[in-house]
């Protein structure tokens, strides 16, 4: 079992930034994928950002709304993934769930979800 620990959600206004950060109970270094998802309410979950690796090369991934906003890294020493959000709107409010995917037939093993929240 993977333990996922998230960190760095809270209220913010438009316009401002935040670091989500997730350590891994486990090592990410050659992990499948390891990144971000978000749910806000009465909507599905969905993608925002992810690393996936294959062999010794790790590539970031981007949802379209977010993409210009927001930098995905990962720190295999610290076994953790972090996500900074700038320029943050009312709609990026939701649940960000950090997940971590060992291989890619196995499932995912997610955190407990932090709360970010941007509003005036």
């Amino acid at each position: 079992q993977v333990q996922l620990v998230e960190s760095g959600g809270g209220l913010v206004q438009p316009g401002e930034s935040l670091r989500l950060s997730c350590t891994a109970s486990a090592s990410i270094f050659s992990a499948y994928a390891v990144g971000w998802y978000r749910q806000a309410p009465g909507k599905q979950r969905e993608l925002v950002a992810t690393i996936t690796t294959a062999g010794t090369t790790s590539t970031p991934h981007y949802a379209d709304p977010v993409k210009d906003r927001v930098t995905i890294s990962k720190d295999n020493a610290k076994n953790t993934v972090s996500l900074q959000m700038n320029n943050l709107i009312v709609e990026d409010t939701a649940v960000y769930y950090c997940y971590f995917q060992q291989y890619t037939w196995t499932s995912p093993w997610w955190g407990q979800g932090t709360q970010v929240t941007v509003s005036s």
